[in-house]
């Protein structure tokens, strides 16, 4: 995955909050490794029934953080000025990734998407759902609707999961996030009964939406104009897509169970859905580019 050189990168979608604070305990989500990649947005649902869509972002962006927390944008913004910081940054990357994602969305909803930003954070962050830590992964949090990543997880995934790892791997887990932003805005969370889980359960159906959600952008980011009128992606490989693929098998609950859970694989207890699931919801956005064929409540085959 390459970004384009001369690109200009716009740093307000992101709010840096890394080193700031610890903000108090971390959620305990699962065990084992099951608290990983966004699993803490299923148990944020359940606390709070979901959100309503209702322009909480502008309203709780701030007030979320610990009292010893505070959001610093100067070093981030004079790090991430171009597509070239990108290509040698990841959290450059990741800006150009958000930016990315929500041109995309805001010309799918036209009128309808209401853009949100990403905080990065080190350790543990307090949200408006509460306390999150870097141990439950990248979340979303639907009460301010923020996103929310420790980025020493992209180094996670690859030291403890045993994932190939990559920039668009790391694009694709970010665009997952998203998705639940747009499930959040268009009430798709109001589907899902909380505390549900099992194979074709709302929480599983909510997930693989997301994958699928990631890969209909996928397939439109090298054409997903930025304010100058170009995209910010270059080139995005078959290759880029492959480990995408590799990665979505290492954290869908069967592989999680049985190789950082304690051995089994129990189906009653999925809430992400398996990893050929996650494989498959993913290539069905990007082989179809369209998030209309991403409606997972609608079928009886999850695959």
């Amino acid at each position: 995955m390459r970004y384009r050189e001369s690109g200009s990168l716009d740093t307000s979608g992101v709010r840096d909050a890394r080193g700031r604070g610890g903000g108090g305990r971390g959620i305990a989500v699962g065990g084992g490794g099951l608290g990983l990649v966004g699993l803490l947005v299923v148990v944020l649902l359940q606390v709070l029934g979901g959100g309503d869509g209702g322009g909480g972002a502008a309203a709780g962006a701030l007030s979320g953080l610990g009292q010893d927390q505070t959001v610093d944008n100067t070093t981030l913004a004079q790090n991430c000025r171009t597509g070239a910081d990108a290509n040698e940054s990841v959290e450059c990357a990741v800006v150009a990734d958000v930016e990315s994602i929500q041109d995309y969305w805001s010309g799918v909803l036209r009128g309808r998407y209401e853009p949100t930003k990403t905080t990065f954070f080190t350790g543990s962050v307090q949200t408006a759902c509460g306390a999150g830590s870097s141990g439950s992964g990248p979340f979303y949090c639907p009460a301010d609707q923020l996103v929310y990543i420790d980025l020493t997880f992209f180094d996670q995934m690859r030291e403890q999961f045993g994932a190939q790892g990559g920039l668009f791997v790391d694009a694709y887990i970010i665009a997952h996030e998203y998705g639940h932003h747009v499930q959040n805005l268009l009430g798709t969370n109001a589907r899902v009964t909380p505390g549900e889980s099992g194979p074709t359960s709302g929480s599983v159906r909510l997930e693989l939406q997301a994958d699928c959600y990631a890969g209909a952008w996928a397939k439109h980011a090298e054409t997903v104009p930025d304010d100058s009128g170009e995209p910010l992606i270059a080139d995005i490989t078959d290759d880029d897509i492959d480990r995408a693929l590799d990665a979505a098998a290492r954290i869908g609950d069967d592989y999680i169970q049985e190789n950082l859970g304690g051995g089994t694989v129990d189906q009653e207890a999925f809430t992400h859905g398996s990893s050929e699931q996650r494989q498959r919801w993913f290539r069905t956005g990007y082989e179809t580019g369209d998030p209309n064929r991403c409606d997972t409540f609608a079928t009886d085959d999850l695959g």
